[in-house]
């Protein structure tokens, strides 16, 4: 009986801490959501710049919504993703927080480098479509515009007025395909731990490997070759940067 009681208050006590760090998370989100929607305009704007950049001597350049509730929820969105990405690492702390008892002290060491190393390869990621591929992919979209100087040439005018939300989609689109794409390290060295593959595995799998990354390149970027190129040639370079990781690993 005292052994069933024991027993009963420790799951109990175990709930009751998954409980406190699922309300931290909670309440870490919910503060962090709230500052972000108060500069949803300054944070849209930042993911902006790299097209008004290039439209910047356009005076008839502006973004466009056809919904009357698109613009708010643009912004709301925007904060939520935003406020997402920032609270990831409290996440990720919070959960290994949860689970470190329960650990030996070797196993620590193992988990505790990818807690701190998944959330900087992932805004590595996005800091390189950003500053890196947008202008290439932008300028590339942005060369189809074709304005007709008048109606007597008989030529049709495309004018380029992007919607706020499709905009958006674009562009949470290729930070997250990038963002996950830089967490390749942390996959195949997770991989070599468990004993599922090896370095010299991924040395004679590399030209598998290449094709299969312009093959993902291609289906998570737009359909344009500056974007995919864009995107598969860092992840070309995380996978050799890997074949190294995992040889130290696996040491």
């Amino acid at each position: 009986m005292k052994e069933n009681k024991l027993h009963y208050l420790t799951i109990k006590e175990h709930l009751q801490e998954l409980r406190s760090r699922l309300l931290y998370c909670a309440i870490f989100f919910i503060i962090t959501f709230l500052i972000c929607y108060y500069f949803s305009t300054d944070l849209y704007d930042f993911l902006l710049a790299p097209l008004a950049a290039l439209e910047k001597d356009n005076p008839d350049f502006e973004l466009i919504y056809t919904d009357l509730t698109e613009a708010f929820f643009v912004y709301l969105k925007v904060a939520f993703l935003t406020s997402i990405t920032l609270a990831i690492p409290f996440f990720l702390m919070q959960l290994y927080m949860y689970i470190a008892p329960g650990l030996y002290k070797h196993e620590k060491k193992v988990i505790l480098p990818y807690i701190i190393i998944s959330p900087i390869l992932f805004v590595m990621g996005i800091a390189v479509v950003y500053y890196f591929i947008f202008p290439l992919a932008w300028d590339f979209f942005i060369s189809f515009e074709y304005k007709s100087q008048g109606l007597h040439d008989n030529k049709l005018s495309i004018n380029f007025m992007p919607s706020v939300s499709e905009y958006l989609t674009l562009v949470i689109q290729m930070m997250t395909a990038f963002g996950l794409a830089f967490q390749l390290p942390i996959l195949l060295t997770l991989l070599t731990k468990f004993n599922f593959i090896d370095h010299n595995t991924l040395i004679r799998k590399r030209r598998i490997a290449i094709v299969l990354i312009f093959l993902i390149a291609a289906i998570l970027t737009p359909p344009d070759i500056l974007s995919q190129i864009g995107l598969a040639i860092p992840m070309i370079i995380l996978y050799e940067v890997s074949i190294f990781a995992c040889k130290k690993t696996k040491k």
